[in-house]
């Protein structure tokens, strides 16, 4: 279902809420990533081109006591968006209330205004994160029409994009939102064949649904991470002591009789006695021998996948293929970040969460197609689920 978008609302004299994901690390204060905030600026400009009054607000981090509430203001947010904007930005220290009315009221088109962190209603009970109906009203009130381009928390039903949209003001997608539902959703439903699904990551129970939904849709599915050895330990073979979920085994042998020939495992590991960068590192075909770990996919294993991918039209990938933030078990990653990269022609998507840290990491971000902003909320696309921030968006 197309949804509406910014570009399908006059904008001139509105107030627009725009919920954006300034969900960014901040260290003693400083922003170490503003790459979610540039992300934001082409609604944010667009909104103030067009006229409109921007009343931007987002979570930052887990907020559930007093106490944490210290480093988690928008505060330096909303000073680093000034600076890339190139223009003030008031910054309102408060989720609701006299001080963030009068100035929003005081507003003239043009002009930019920046709340507090919403999960700031989360430490008198879970306002924000419990979706509170009458926190999602009063924020509605606050504007004329509501745009949501934050796609990070589009698989969660929060107060500050399910519940202001519920309340019937007009709610569109922003330009980040928008751009996320093409790439993900056609990659999954229409995508260019060669389609060629990327998992790796710790966890099969993490990816179940993902493998599930893609199993009939995928031309091949390559598995890699600590995910690995659930699979090998459902086909029989030595894994060592490396991780493994025993109580997904069954499952990953039902996932390998339905995949067939599409599920492609590692044929070889990078392992260690220990989980660490400070110890000896061994090369193994097949079985992990007793006492090592598989760490990392291996040299045989990044070539298959390589040749694997060439020719490919589309490529989602979600999932490091090992500890890629030890340098000794990074080459699986960026041996595949670097054969996805090298691609001609094709559609590449990455999951957003780790294998994007790795993609930036490793200086491939700009090789990419799309990379999201949304970890889980990719994950639960790529499932196939609805989302309840997507869902509150108005159809065209």
């Amino acid at each position: 279902m197309a949804k509406m978008t910014v570009k399908d609302l006059d904008l001139k004299d509105k107030k627009v809420l725009v919920r954006v994901d300034f969900n960014v690390p901040v260290k003693d204060g400083v922003i170490t990533d503003d790459t979610r905030i540039k992300a934001a600026l082409p609604t944010i400009n667009y909104i103030l081109e067009q006229g409109g009054k921007a009343i931007l607000f987002s979570h930052l981090g887990r907020v559930k006591t007093e106490e944490d509430k210290a480093g988690k203001s928008l505060k330096p947010v909303a000073e680093r968006l000034s600076e890339l904007l190139g223009k003030n930005v008031t910054f309102v220290p408060e989720t609701r209330g006299s001080e963030l009315e009068a100035a929003i009221a005081d507003m003239k088109d043009g002009d930019v205004v920046v709340f507090e962190n919403t999960r700031f209603e989360d430490i008198d009970g879970k306002k924000e994160s419990g979706n509170d109906a009458e926190l999602g009203k009063y924020w509605a009130s606050l504007g004329d029409v509501f745009v949501n381009d934050a796609f990070g928390t589009a698989h969660r039903a929060h107060a500050s994009n399910v519940g202001i949209a519920s309340t019937g003001i007009p709610t569109v997608a922003g330009f980040l939102m928008e751009k996320e539902i093409k790439f993900i959703g056609e990659a999954v439903e229409e995508p260019k064949r060669p389609m060629i699904a990327i998992l790796g990551g710790a966890k099969v129970s993490d990816k179940i649904g993902v493998i599930k939904n893609l199993i009939p849709k995928a031309d091949k599915i390559l598995i890699g991470g600590g995910m690995t050895y659930t699979f090998y330990k459902a086909k029989g073979m030595e894994i060592g002591n490396s991780l493994v979920e025993a109580d997904k085994v069954e499952l990953a042998k039902e996932l390998i009789e339905a995949a067939g020939d599409k599920l492609v495992l590692p044929v070889d590991s990078i392992t260690a006695a220990e989980f660490s960068n400070d110890v000896p590192t061994e090369e193994h075909t097949g079985d992990v021998p007793a006492g090592q770990m598989g760490l990392d996919i291996g040299p045989e294993s990044i070539a298959l996948f390589a040749q694997t991918l060439k020719g490919a039209k589309t490529v989602v990938w979600n999932g490091p293929m090992g500890v890629f933030e030890m340098s000794n078990f990074a080459n699986g990653t960026i041996g595949v970040c670097e054969a996805i990269a090298n691609l001609t022609d094709a559609t590449t998507i990455i999951g957003g969460g780790d294998s994007a840290a790795a993609a930036e990491q490793l200086g491939f971000a700009d090789k990419f197609t799309h990379i999201s902003t949304g970890g889980g909320a990719s994950l639960e696309l790529l499932e196939g689920k609805e989302l309840p921030g997507l869902a509150a968006i108005n159809n065209k």
